[in-house]
């Protein structure tokens, strides 16, 4: 499957979607601001700016690590998925 067909593929785009909302409503519930965020995952080693962040989490297409990067960065211990 090429990128471009893997990033139009409808199951993709709906479990990026799922990622993008996860990780958005715990920056909501923990009252963390991209530059925030930036400072957190620094004291963790990952060098990200806060638009950079803004523009990886719009897109919603960033890996496992990176979710769980800034899960830890932020002391979220559990997810729910539903």
């Amino acid at each position: 499957m090429t990128e471009t067909t893997r990033k139009n593929n409808p199951v993709n785009v709906e479990f990026e979607d799922l990622a993008k909302n996860i990780l958005k409503g715990e920056l909501k519930r923990k009252g963390v601001t991209y530059a925030q965020l930036a400072e957190k995952l620094a004291r963790i080693g990952v060098e990200e700016t806060d638009r950079n962040l803004n523009n990886k989490i719009s897109r919603g297409g960033f890996s496992a690590a990176f979710l769980l990067q800034c899960m830890q960065a932020i002391g979220t211990t559990e997810l729910r998925l539903t």
